[in-house]
């Protein structure tokens, strides 16, 4: 049980959504805010890795100022593809505790198009908290059904991440903390999550 609330996927999240994070570059953050769609520059064929934290996702770009990640987008998608994407997936790396053993984690891996990682998940001040966050990579159909057919909405979180960080660096963090977007535990699809706490 111990495990399970340490790795718990926490999101915002509505009926028939969840919002996950992602920062790119201006070329394809830009157009994706515009038309409300990744552009054909975005590349479908590439594994793409989502973020249901939005604190996480700004340790990741640096609240916007790492290069190629200065637009930071929150994707609306739907909680059918997430959730599919979820029931399929596999550990990133080999665990006892799930894998019989190194050679069926290793098919397990290759026959998968989702992968999850459970990092750190960070405070205010991007520092680790003893909890993990999601991260959830998708490759294959599933990265092309992300872009094409999951996708509800985008918008460009910029400027919040810009005000947030800026509430923090002037030691306001009651502040920064009430725009925080409202991240609460994500019920567990059909089927659970054991195969992907490790």
């Amino acid at each position: 049980m111990e495990q399970q609330q340490n790795r718990r996927i926490r999101a915002l999240h509505g009926e028939r959504t969840v919002t996950v994070y992602q920062a790119y570059g201006a070329h394809i953050g830009g157009p994706a805010v515009r038309d409300g769609r990744f552009p054909k520059a975005w590349k479908r064929d590439r594994m793409t890795w989502i973020k249901p934290s939005f604190l996480w996702m700004m340790y990741r770009c640096g609240w916007g100022t790492k290069a190629d990640q200065e637009t930071v987008l929150a994707v609306e998608i739907a909680r059918e593809g997430f959730d599919r994407a979820l029931r399929g997936a596999c550990l990133s790396h080999y665990e006892p505790d799930v894998h019989p053993d190194r050679e069926a984690w290793r098919r397990q891996l290759q026959a998968t198009e989702a992968r999850v990682q459970w990092d750190p998940e960070r405070d205010l001040r991007l520092n680790a908290l003893p909890h993990r966050s999601l991260q959830l990579g998708l490759s294959g159909s599933l990265s092309r059904a992300y872009a094409d057919e999951w996708t509800v909405s985008i918008r460009d979180v910029t400027p919040l991440a810009r005000q947030i960080h800026a509430l923090v660096r002037a030691g306001d963090d009651t502040a920064a903390r009430a725009l925080l977007p409202e991240e609460r535990p994500y019920p567990v699809p059909e089927g659970g999550l054991a195969h992907i706490h490790g």
